[in-house]
């Protein structure tokens, strides 16, 4: 199985992939460190600033042969990041029977009533070097966006509103596909 986690920045995707690679013990793969290794490497023209749609259009071609790899080799794996595009689905049938993919969100209710430990929770698994460009209207943006393109697409979603409880949909999630 692959588990495929994306949606807006600061939702806890790091987090919860490393939390599923415990439980499961399936490696996970952040789509950021590759996207670093790229940048450092100097095998891209892109940069951490670059435009989102770029890295996405950038990285999303090789995580997803990635993807259809560990498939074929009968494999699990957790992919997570900001760089997994809404039409996911551009796998063959054959491969989406092996994929659990979902977005996480952040209500606007929810960021209002948050923000504060949201910004205080965004180093829990990595160190951000500079989060000063995420401010309230970049959150409230970057979710109404994920609402917007996860609906137009019929993606699985999993919107955070009241209490945090990420890790327990999901795994709820997981295991329904797994009977």
């Amino acid at each position: 199985m692959v588990i495929i986690i994306g949606g807006a920045s600061h939702t806890g995707k790091t987090l919860l992939a490393q939390k599923l690679m415990e439980r499961y013990k399936y490696p996970y793969l952040s789509i950021d460190h590759l996207k670093m290794g790229l940048i450092r490497s100097g095998k891209t023209r892109l940069n951490p600033y670059s435009d989102g749609c770029d890295l996405t259009a950038y990285l999303w071609p090789i995580v997803r042969e990635m993807i259809k790899t560990v498939i074929e080799n009968r494999q699990n794996l957790i992919v997570e990041g900001c760089y997994i595009p809404y039409f996911y689905l551009d796998f063959p049938e054959e491969y989406l029977k092996e994929i659990k993919c979902f977005y996480l969100a952040m209500t606007k209710r929810y960021i209002e009533e948050h923000f504060t430990e949201i910004k205080e929770y965004a180093d829990e698994i990595e160190m951000r070097l500079d989060d000063s460009y995420y401010t309230m209207e970049e959150a409230l943006d970057e979710n109404e966006h994920v609402y917007w393109y996860t609906h137009d697409w019929n993606a699985d979603v999993i919107w955070i509103d009241g209490e945090y409880n990420v890790f327990e949909e999901a795994v709820r999630r997981i295991e329904e596909t797994m009977m």
